[in-house]
């Protein structure tokens, strides 16, 4: 009886790779040696293939073993198909960032990108002519575009709340307080107290009036004025650098945008918590040899933002006593 071409759900496809091995090499126990298998249980599995294929696929020959004609027919077509199941079920191999041509989506805080853009723009621009890169502001909590699939990376302070998202801990950065050159805070004892009497300004994407900060000083019995909460961390501390404000900033990653703009960080010991700064992706992309590449290079671009920028080689910070 011949077997439907449709109806495989009971053919073992691993028939496939027995009959590969008995058509090159003509030999029960050749094969046999050659699949680490003894000779009976070879024989045993030639017989199945005879009776699925409904031929006899080798015929003795005297002291050897010839293939059929239908054995013959099909044997390029076999030793292709093994073939091509062992490449679909190996590891994944490294892609060559020369050949790439694919534009990657990643999510990420306008500091963050200011504060590794030009590095990791480029390395790619040597070792990958051909990807391009489309950063996207962070998302907020109705919208997971790792998810959804618009967006192959989130770097940040990871917050998505979709349980399968995979993250990886890159780093920790440290929040300082920022003023501008000349600022009263910038002259004299500087306190929590005085922090706090001061007028602030909060970078936050969804809006949010208070943060870390607040509880801090609440644990010293003080409270501060925030004038205003907007969505970036450039446009705060522009709002900073043109007025009496004071504001947060990380001073490793924000050093570009604090010495651009001449702000001054204050050492205060305010021991907010630190930073964690990680890299994210969805499950489909975790064994894509492409996207691996890619976060290979953003964490080593992370990894140098924080040692290359330490508080030591960073803007001159305004130490002065603390006091509650």
């Amino acid at each position: 009886m011949h077997r439907s071409q449709s109806d495989l759900s009971g053919v073992d496809l691993n028939l496939l790779v027995a009959l590969d091995a008995l058509l090159e090499e003509l030999s029960v126990s050749a094969a046999a040696r050659r699949l680490h298998l003894t000779e009976s249980a070879m024989s045993r599995t030639l017989g199945r293939i005879r009776r699925t294929v409904d031929d006899p696929v080798l015929v003795r020959a005297g002291h050897s073993m010839v293939p059929t004609p239908r054995a013959l027919a099909m044997r390029a077509e076999v030793h292709d198909l093994v073939l091509r199941a062992q490449a679909v079920f190996a590891p994944a191999q490294p892609s060559d960032p020369t050949t790439l041509t694919r534009t990657f989506t990643i999510l990420s805080s306008d500091l963050l990108i200011t504060a590794i853009g030009v590095d990791l723009l480029d390395r790619l621009g040597t070792e990958a002519p051909g990807v391009r890169l489309r950063f996207l502001p962070e998302p907020d909590l109705r919208s997971d575009p790792l998810r959804d699939g618009t967006a192959d990376l989130e770097i940040g302070e990871i917050d998505s709340t979709a349980p399968e998202i995979l993250t990886e801990a890159v780093g920790e950065e440290r929040a300082i307080a920022v003023v501008r050159a000349g600022h009263p805070l910038t002259t004299g004892p500087v306190t929590l107290a005085r922090l706090a009497a001061a007028r602030h300004v909060t970078a936050s994407r969804r809006g949010r009036l208070s943060g870390p900060m607040d509880e801090m000083l609440a644990a010293h019995g003080l409270r501060r004025e925030v004038a205003a909460a907007v969505p970036t961390h450039a446009a705060a501390l522009v709002l900073v650098a043109n007025s009496d404000l004071v504001s947060i900033a990380p001073i490793r990653l924000g050093r570009a945008q604090l010495d651009a703009l001449g702000l001054v960080p204050l050492d205060l010991d305010l021991r907010l918590p630190p930073l964690l700064l990680s890299q994210a992706w969805h499950p489909r992309h975790d064994a894509d040899g492409q996207h691996r590449w890619l976060r290979g290079r953003v964490r080593d671009c992370l990894r140098q933002a924080l040692a290359g920028g330490s508080a030591a080689a960073g803007p001159d910070v305004v130490t002065r006593p603390v006091a509650g």
